[in-house]
């Protein structure tokens, strides 16, 4: 595997969390109940989602390197396991952050 489908596969994982289509995007402008986006999900459900992918992402990040370890894989795919867990985990604290400051904002907002 060479770097830049690395880097094509890191990019697509990304824009698979982020993709409208995925569920991130489909309450908006849609008439749902309070809640739930267009198609009955709800945002708990939709973060529920993301932090499994990001578990699943560590899990697979860990199973390459003991494979790595017993002589079964190939560092290279060690590292792009490792690096498209480190990508998931900077989107998932990323998108932490910015629930926080919304709620924030929310909280400063006056009655």
């Amino acid at each position: 595997m060479t770097i830049p489908s690395i880097a094509a596969g890191a990019y697509a994982n990304v824009a698979r969390l982020a993709d409208p289509a995925a569920g991130l995007g489909k309450a908006v402008g849609a008439l749902a109940a309070p809640g739930q986006g267009a198609d009955g999900s709800s945002f708990g459900a939709m973060l529920k989602d993301a932090l499994n992918a990001v578990a699943e992402a560590g899990q697979k990040s860990d199973d390459k390197t003991r494979a790595m370890l017993s002589g079964k894989a190939d560092i290279v795919d060690v590292v792009t396991a490792v690096s498209e867990t480190e990508v998931a985990v900077q989107t998932m604290v990323a998108v932490r952050d910015k629930v926080i400051e919304a709620y924030q904002s929310i909280m400063a907002m006056p009655i």
